[in-house]
């Protein structure tokens, strides 16, 4: 948008098609450069679009001044701040505004003065998600298509999730750049609080060395909410820490750095500040009086009601269509459980529900923080999922004991199990590591007053996927892309879009295709067409994700042009971008 006077215009530039916005004002030199690439411009109209067609000189000339375009737009207007915040394992329709019983007031609070995406996706698991969100790249790109490092290798030992090839290193390599580090080289101050599992054996991998000013959090993938040490214990900065002292709670802890970073600032300039919660992913653990919220709820319903309760709540309020089916289920009738069952199976969901409450509440923290400070109008808010519900250890009740919840000793398992991830991510199939629709699906908030102020609880139905954050936020603060990094290493392209063309509705598609790969399970979207290869699977599948987005109907034998179709591209990007469905043979 430009400022003329109290007026505000935009620029859209249209490269084949793909809609690139330039935020700026007349003030600048933006004007005598567009002069420069386009005789014809003038600022005698409001809303001014042109396409570039196939005019090779002023696409390569137009190319060369973008990032000055865009760097212009910040002299002249306050760059906004950057809050992104990802929550772990949480099922797409857990939340209050995505259709949950779960109280999540200031979420939804976040919601409703902002847009929420009904198709945005991730890449199915924890480490390849935040790799593709920081990077604006394929997660094999980046170097972590398996998993990150394991966090008890031994001294000398190597990771079992370093396969040797580009793809499968198992930690953030050279070839990349972090939203932090672009950030950073833009003016920006950039924080970081909670899990970054992108690699943890040698500092050189740490945040701090990949673009953050401060950290605080953990390293890997996991911990106990109660007492992290050990492989999975804290980080301040570059100094490991030891176990904290109780109480502890590692929600409430991640909030209080973050919020503590930001007021530490002793100059104006704006910051970036990644907030990466571990929950709810497991152990099951939770304050008691959250879990009291919910323990009666569970019981009396059990999951057949509130995973129907869910879904109606889901077609009031627009994000599916009242006659969408349920995705097959993989459990028993509520009913069938013994007493003992339900009782156990209940208080897991009950203490699920309250991590989920608890980063509600935080995120209420860290907003009411920002505007009481005067910094949120200008502040771009993002919250997603790193991947959908967790089933494992995909046993129908859950993994461990119910005796060992609460238990600060517990890193790992207990877990609230398949059934109740079936529920998280109603009305969807499967859950976490899968490809299909329960995996990589996740809720989108975004929320920026002084830019999308006129956008108040909106849909937004445009697909997109994870790396379309780091071209998003550089379009907000016009900080640059760059070819080359770390002494001089080629950076790839980013492969996202900036999602602000689908929020403005000024664009019906960003994607002519996407791409899925992990551990095996496949997957390709097409416009309404999505083909998948289940890692259980020995055939290829093919959905209209559109009229069946719960994958009920596979149109495999009606369509079997399209499947080839699908197929054959999605192997041509395997192939380019160093995606290894299987582990190579020793």
């Amino acid at each position: 948008m430009f400022n003329k006077g109290k007026k505000l215009f935009r620029v859209e530039i249209k490269v084949h098609g793909r809609i690139v916005y330039l935020l700026d004002s007349i003030y600048t030199r933006f004007y005598s450069l567009l002069i420069s690439i386009f005789p014809s411009f003038s600022l005698n109209f409001s809303t001014f679009v042109f396409q570039i067609i196939d005019n090779t000189m002023v696409k390569k000339n137009f190319l060369m001044t973008a990032p000055l375009l865009m760097a212009s737009f910040c002299s002249a207007q306050e760059k906004p701040n950057v809050v992104l915040i990802m929550v772990d394992d949480m099922g797409y329709s857990d939340i209050g505004c995505y259709g949950g019983e779960i109280l999540t007031p200031n979420i939804d609070a976040l919601a409703s003065k902002g847009v929420r995406f009904t198709q945005f996706y991730n890449t199915s698991r924890s480490c390849p998600a935040r790799a593709s969100l920081m990077t604006g790249l394929y997660q094999h790109q980046a170097g972590i298509g398996q998993m990150s490092e394991d966090p008890f290798k031994n001294p000398g030992q190597k990771s079992p999730n370093d396969w040797g090839v580009p793809g499968y290193k198992g930690f953030l390599n050279r070839n990349c750049v972090t939203i932090a580090e672009v950030l950073k080289e833009g003016g920006y101050h950039t924080y970081m609080a909670g899990k970054w599992h992108l690699g943890m054996h040698g500092e050189e991998k740490w945040p701090l060395q990949r673009g953050f000013e401060r950290f605080y959090g953990i390293l890997a993938g996991a911990c106990s909410y109660l007492r992290p040490s050990g492989g999975r214990g804290l980080t301040l900065d570059n100094t490991k820490l030891p176990e904290p002292e109780a109480p502890y709670y590692t929600t409430d802890a991640f909030t209080d750095y973050a919020i503590r970073f930001v007021d530490e600032q002793k100059d104006d300039k704006p910051f970036f500040l990644y907030l990466a919660f571990n929950a709810p992913h497991w152990p099951l653990q939770a304050k008691e009086e959250d879990i009291q919220k919910f323990t009666k709820i569970y019981r009396e319903k059990g999951w057949d009601e509130i995973r129907e309760a869910r879904r109606k709540r889901m077609a009031k309020l627009g994000i599916i269509d009242s006659n969408t089916e349920f995705a097959e289920w993989e459990n028993r009738k509520w009913d069938e459980l013994t007493e003992k069952e339900k009782d156990e199976v209940a208080y897991r969901m009950a203490v699920y529900a309250a991590q989920v409450h608890c980063v509600d509440y935080n995120v209420g923290k860290l907003l009411d923080y920002l505007k009481k400070n005067r910094k949120l109008d200008n502040t771009l808010v993002m919250f997603l999922s790193d991947n959908g519900a967790c089933a494992e250890p995909y046993a129908e009740l859950g993994g461990g004991k119910v005796s060992e919840i609460n238990n600060p000793a517990c890193s790992v398992f207990p877990s609230y199990g398949r059934a109740w991830a079936q529920v998280s991510n109603t009305p969807f199939r499967k859950y976490k590591c899968r490809s299909y629709e329960g995996g990589i699906s996740t809720p989108l908030i975004v929320s920026w007053k002084s830019n999308l102020k006129n956008k108040k609880g909106e849909w937004c139905r445009v697909p997109g996927y994870l790396p379309d954050i780091m071209p998003t936020i550089l379009e907000a603060t016009g900080a640059a892309y760059p070819e080359t990094y770390h002494g001089g290493n080629k950076i790839y392209p980013l492969v996202g879009s900036s999602l602000f063309p689908a929020i403005q509705k000024k664009a019906d598609s960003i994607h002519e295709y996407m791409y899925w790969e992990h551990q095996n399970n496949r997957a390709i979207r097409w416009g309404n067409w999505k083909a998948i290869r289940d890692e259980k699977g020995k055939e290829w599948e093919l959905y209209d994700v559109v009229k069946d987005r719960t994958e009920r109907n596979n149109l495999a034998e009606q369509h079997p042009e399209v499947l080839t179709k699908l197929v054959a591209e999605w192997e041509k990007w395997a192939n380019a971008n160093f995606v290894l469905p299987k582990h190579p043979k020793k």
